[in-house]
């Protein structure tokens, strides 16, 4: 595993070491599979606080952002790094046609109950030509967790009440991307699995102690963002960010038993879907 992006995400995200961990990953896959070349739409682009580790990792990228969160969106917009941030659904984007070489969505499109519509507009907005590049959990996500603590609590309960806290909508394969992606003038041109068992139950394990924790707590009544908000987390953690050598200590607990790089990241494909926890995807505008 990067230990250098886990630090990053970690002084980024002091508060959320799960999707620190699990970003580490995602994002070193797409820095792997992909270089940012010409004008992007960054597609739920929340913080902004991602996209800017990622453009440290690659090349300075030339970005419009969008989310329909106006919090998330203002948070974007005072970070600098776009030429605009747009409030407003990712099946409204106030773009003309073929504005964009490539549009950028990691962790979004499992949460948008209308992809269709979505994944129509994102075409639209495409040059021919152009790149849809996007991360997403599978159908691997949920059989890889190790299910419920409690032994009177089922595990479809347990899935079910992730799904929820996570707000998880979607978990495609790489067929049904293919075929929903080919009804909106895209082709599927490469899709690498990874997350595989033990690293999706680390992040279940670290999201247990914190979004997990929180939102039992609430009853499971508000969202994990919407607890951090309510506790000042989430502004606090838009204001400043955990020294690095501190972050460093984190992160070696973090990822303690997970430090090596996992066989299936050199292979082409990464692993099969039902292995999988996630997908990166490139797609192309025909």
């Amino acid at each position: 595993m990067d230990q250098d992006l886990l630090r990053r995400f970690i002084e980024e995200y002091p508060s959320q070491p799960a999707t620190a961990f699990l970003r580490s990953i995602e994002i070193a896959a797409l820095i792997k599979h992909w270089t940012p070349q010409g004008r992007g739409l960054d597609l739920g682009c929340g913080d902004a606080k991602l996209t800017r580790i990622i453009s440290e990792r690659t090349v300075p990228m030339h970005l419009v952002g969008l989310d329909p969160d106006p919090l998330e969106s203002r948070a974007a917009s005072a970070a600098g790094l776009y030429e605009t941030v747009h409030t407003a659904f990712g099946n409204a984007i106030p773009e003309p046609d073929g504005s964009f070489d490539y549009v950028l969505s990691n962790s979004v499109l499992e949460h948008i109950p209308e992809l269709p519509s979505v994944i129509a507009d994102v075409s639209r907005v495409l040059r021919p030509g152009g790149e849809f590049i996007f991360s997403v959990p599978t159908v691997g996500f949920r059989s890889n967790m190790s299910g419920a603590l409690l032994p009177w609590t089922s595990r479809e309960d347990y899935l079910d009440t992730l799904d929820r806290r996570t707000a998880h909508i979607h978990y495609l394969d790489r067929e049904q991307w293919t075929a929903l992606l080919a009804r909106h003038a895209m082709r599927l041109e490469f899709c690498f699995g990874y997350l595989d068992k033990s690293e999706c139950q680390r992040w279940e394990t670290l999201s247990r102690c914190t979004g997990g924790l929180l939102y039992a707590l609430a009853g499971g009544r508000k969202q994990p963002i919407e607890l951090q908000r309510a506790l000042g987390l989430r502004q606090l953690q838009n204001k400043t960010s955990v020294p690095r050598s501190l972050a460093s200590l984190i992160g070696r607990m973090v990822s303690v038993g997970h430090a090596t790089t996992p066989a299936y990241w050199d292979s082409p494909e990464g692993l099969p879907d039902r292995e999988a926890g996630c997908l990166l995807i490139r797609a192309r505008r025909n």
